[in-house]
């Protein structure tokens, strides 16, 4: 059983699509104008390294929400698309953050001291493992960032990639088994 005007496997109306579209657009623009406008100023160390910590905590809540909305979309795949939109900028964006931070603490923690374009640059340099080698983390502590840093790549490619596409085949098949079938 399908909900009316919703078959099962079909495609998102392109008013839908669009909306998604406009939705993930907007999202990441936020996010960007957010960490642009967001006052980077800590004065240690350790208060940075919490600050990553609680970063990476509340985007595993979010994901988690994210995963129950996507079931429970009337079209799984674009809720997926936007659900990504999310997470990936909202995690190289947190990196940057964090990047920024301990440059302003340690200018010599890297090969030059980093703006935020530059620190958005590096964190999306070693997220697509390309690593220009133009800006290297110098500091153990900024190398032990970075290091997380690739294992989150890792996990978010994996993973979280693999939990998404899992949670649109689980809606998908809420969907055409109607709306008893529940999550």
């Amino acid at each position: 059983m399908s909900s009316p005007g919703h078959p099962p496997f079909s495609l998102a109306p392109r008013r839908d699509t669009a909306l998604s579209l406009v939705r993930a657009t907007l999202t990441v623009t936020a996010l960007v104008v957010v960490y642009y406008l967001l006052p980077l100023t800590l004065e240690s160390a350790a208060v940075t390294g919490l600050t990553l910590v609680a970063g990476l905590v509340a985007l595993g809540v979010v994901l988690v929400w994210q995963l129950r909305a996507i079931v429970r979309a009337p079209y799984p795949g674009l809720r997926a698309f936007e659900t990504l939109a999310l997470a990936i900028p909202a995690f190289l964006l947190l990196f940057a953050a964090v990047y920024v931070l301990a440059s302003d603490a340690d200018p010599a923690a890297f090969t030059e001291p980093l703006t935020r374009t530059d620190a958005l640059y590096f964190a999306v340099t070693v997220f697509a493992t390309v690593g220009f080698g133009d800006i290297a983390a110098l500091a153990e502590s900024t190398r032990i960032v970075v290091t997380v840093q690739m294992v989150g790549d890792l996990l978010i490619i994996g993973l979280v990639l693999r939990a998404v596409l899992d949670a649109v085949e689980r809606g998908r098949r809420r969907r055409s088994q109607g709306p008893e079938a529940g999550p």
